[in-house]
């Protein structure tokens, strides 16, 4: 489980120069006043996982898209396998149960 680290939580290292925010903002830096940090442990290449997260997909997209594909598999195994009744199984029932929760949430933000 990653760590969350709210502002003046943790080790800050932050220069708080406003001239630097104006007329420099190719630093990259803080752009607001309140920024979280959310660390989510070590990586084997932290280089490449901020490239895939900036460049290719957000940690939540990714998911969505194994989402996806894991519902398909399950329903094609569903009709390839009968006399093995996946939907009595606790892993398959709880995945089912998170995808239907995930699917209300994303219904609700649709109608707003």
């Amino acid at each position: 489980m990653g760590r969350l680290q709210l502002p003046l939580s943790g080790d800050v290292t932050q220069t708080i120069n406003p001239w630097t925010w104006v007329f420099s903002p190719s630093q990259g830096g803080q752009v607001g006043l309140f920024n979280f940090s959310i660390d989510l442990g070590p990586s084997t290449n932290p280089a490449v996982e901020k490239d895939i997260l900036s460049g290719v997909a957000s940690y939540g997209k990714q998911l969505g898209r194994v989402e996806d594909a894991l519902r398909l598999v399950l329903d094609t195994l569903e009709e390839l396998v009968p006399e093995r009744k996946l939907s009595n199984d606790k892993a398959v029932i709880a995945f089912k149960a998170l995808m239907y929760e995930i699917d209300n949430v994303k219904a609700q933000h649709k109608g707003n």
